[in-house]
């Protein structure tokens, strides 16, 4: 795809994987709406509109798509940026805790996919790109309820790939492993470092898969550091 004047979605904006997407695809002249709770003020741009938008809430996830559709003749890319994560026993997670991931990683995705397919349905054209985590793809102790959110963006991510190919509309499903983000200011026992991955380069990734020619599809890209823990001593 090429990307300039091309319109593109994310969620999550102002930090991380999302915000430095933003900045690459700005660079190669995309235009991007990006809906979060917060901005980010280093996101300066005639190309970048930024959006409140908590997409745990349904009634104001369309209204922001109504907005930018009101604008815009098409989205052409969607990325489901936004998520969080809570570490612990499975009996020590509170419902409130359950309840914000699945509002968040799971349902958040739904609405917005929900939103944007119709138009790409239309346009015969599309591409949708879900974050999803290394933890999609197999369980961990005291992970579990994150796990669980992870595992449905895998299944909504794989079954919507087969839903939309038909009509021109590419699903990339992403597991990132480890990434030096503010993932983890809900984990006490786990502080980012330099041999995590960095937010730019996953972002990279993305692009890249973004620019594939239009019949070439990345349904899967599985992204870790090679040495999450750093290099071993040697003797």
């Amino acid at each position: 795809m090429e990307l300039k004047n091309k319109v593109a979605v994310i969620t999550g904006i102002s930090k991380g994987i999302g915000f430095e997407l933003a900045k690459q695809l700005i660079q190669k002249e995309c235009k991007v709406y990006g809906l979060g709770r917060n901005s980010n003020d280093a996101l300066q741009s005639d190309l970048f509109h930024f959006i409140p938008c908590d997409i745990r809430n349904k009634n104001e996830v369309e209204t922001a798509f109504a907005e930018i559709l009101s604008r815009e003749n098409q989205i052409h890319v969607l990325v489901n940026n936004a998520g969080l994560g809570y570490f612990g026993f499975l009996e020590d997670i509170s419902y409130e805790i359950w309840d914000e991931m699945f509002d968040t990683n799971v349902s958040g995705m739904f609405y917005c996919c929900k939103q944007v397919i119709p138009q790409m349905k239309k346009a015969q054209y599309g591409h949708i790109i879900n974050i999803a985590s290394t933890a999609a793809l197999e369980g961990m102790p005291q992970v579990s309820a994150y796990c669980a959110t992870k595992w449905a963006v895998k299944g909504l991510s794989e079954s919507l790939f087969r839903e939309l190919r038909d009509h021109r509309i590419k699903v990339t499903c992403v597991y990132p492993g480890s990434t030096k983000t503010d993932f983890f200011r809900n984990s006490p026992g786990i502080k980012p470092h330099d041999f995590m991955l960095m937010p730019e380069d996953v972002a990279y990734n993305l692009v890249v898969a973004l620019e594939m020619p239009d019949n070439f599809h990345t349904v899967n890209l599985e992204i870790r550091p090679l040495q999450p823990k750093g290099p071993k001593p040697t003797n």
